[in-house]
């Protein structure tokens, strides 16, 4: 087990990158890379993925608008790591990270991290305003697509045991993509960069599967959050009856919250269609900015 040290938070320069770093509720070291200029943005990777490579065909059309803040939860990344991956613990990440930066800043989160960023925003007055892409809540999920998930996790996780962690990507990969998502995905590096991810993306599975306490996607946490909420969904995703009851479910309630759908797209729209996505959550931004 590798524990943060306790270090003062904040913005460093190293090898000419910023590096944020902040101290989680249990003592671990949350960390990522800052770029760009503008307003304070935290981009926060999903299930699989890390601050490091989950952001990257987005970046170039934020920067100029945003400073990105791109942190990875505890075992990613350049963050530090501790056994307990449970919902809590990442929603601490996030807050954490977010409380440290020392100004308000508006939170994307994506996939898995969408309960993160929404427990953060319930429980953090540096939260200023929140987009989630395409949330997974698993228990608003329909029997057949959770035992399709279920399914899914278990094979993944057997390739990984036998090392053959390209394979388990693109089992992944083939569950929550469209065929057509799939093949422009293996057109990039996509499954030699993001196999290396699949061993934190199945401890963060298996953590989250047996934790049986409050969840900041419950009705009443839900209602805690009093910043604008925006929830993003593709317009032609696989899952799409599962992500619009998700999208829905939180729509009615949190207070202030809209769902807008991105024509064409699907769950890996923050990768194959980068500049869609970023023009979506830059026009909910701009306008959460302007005064009520």
């Amino acid at each position: 087990m590798r524990r943060a040290r306790r270090l003062d938070q904040g913005a460093i320069t190293m090898s000419h990158t910023r590096i944020h770093r902040a101290v989680s509720a249990d003592g671990t070291e949350i960390a990522g890379r800052v770029v760009g200029d503008g307003p304070a943005l935290v981009l926060v990777h999903g299930g699989i993925g890390d601050g490091d490579t989950a952001w990257d065909a987005m970046l170039p059309h934020l920067t100029d608008r945003f400073t990105c803040y791109l942190p990875s939860t505890r075992g990613r990344g350049l963050s530090a790591d501790d056994p307990d991956h449970s919902p809590p613990r990442l929603e601490d990440d996030v807050t954490a990270f977010v409380d440290s930066i020392g100004a308000p800043a508006q939170v994307v989160g994506w996939s898995g991290s969408g309960a993160w960023v929404l427990g953060a925003a319930a429980r953090s007055d540096a939260v200023a305003a929140v987009a989630v892409y395409e949330p997974t809540l698993i228990p608003v999920m329909a029997e057949a697509d959770l035992a399709e998930t279920l399914g899914t996790m278990q094979r993944v996780g057997a390739a990984a045991a036998d090392g053959r962690l390209v394979d388990a990507v693109q089992v992944f990969a083939s569950w929550i993509c469209t065929e057509e998502e799939t093949a422009a995905l293996t057109r990039t590096n996509f499954d030699d960069v993001w196999a290396a991810r699949v061993p934190a993306m199945l401890r963060f599975v298996q953590q989250d599967g047996s934790y049986q306490g409050p969840r900041s996607t419950d009705p009443e946490a839900l209602a805690r959050i009093t910043v604008p909420v925006l929830v993003l969904m593709g317009q032609r995703t696989r899952l799409g009856s599962f992500f619009r009851a998700a999208a829905e479910f939180i729509a009615r309630h949190v207070d202030d919250s809209q769902v807008w759908e991105l024509p064409g797209a699907g769950h890996f729209a923050p990768v194959l269609a980068p500049e869609s996505v970023a023009d979506e959550l830059i026009t909910f931004f701009e306008s959460a900015r302007q005064p009520a």
